[in-house]
């Protein structure tokens, strides 16, 4: 069975990312982790300076990064498996729904 991407997350240079996009033609998402010394620039810059070539799709330090990274990998996946598409889509309609029409200060 062919793997339908790469997801994995690495700390100070994010060599993971690096080498992954290297060595893989499927898709691989970077995702920063926030360090002491730099807050995660580091890793940001790490995966962001890939060589023409190599894509790695990069997503934001920390978190945040991390839950986005999860969804599109999910997206990836939902692409040719009908169960994760829907899950996907019911969890995109619940967020959908959770958030007001009119913003409010309260």
């Amino acid at each position: 069975a062919r793997s339908a991407g790469h997801y994995r997350r690495g700390g100070g240079g994010c060599a993971f990312a690096r080498h992954d996009g290297v060595k893989t033609r499927v898709p691989v998402i970077g995702v920063p982790v926030q360090t002491r010394a730099l807050s995660g620039v580091d890793s940001l810059y790490s995966i962001l300076q890939m060589p023409r070539g190599f894509p790695v799709a990069t997503m934001a330090i920390g978190a945040a990064g991390a839950a986005n990274g999860a969804l599109l990998a999910a997206g990836i996946l939902a692409l040719h498996d009908a169960d994760i598409a829907a899950r996907l889509d019911t969890w995109r309609s619940d967020l959908s729904a959770s958030i007001p029409e009119e913003p409010s200060d309260d």
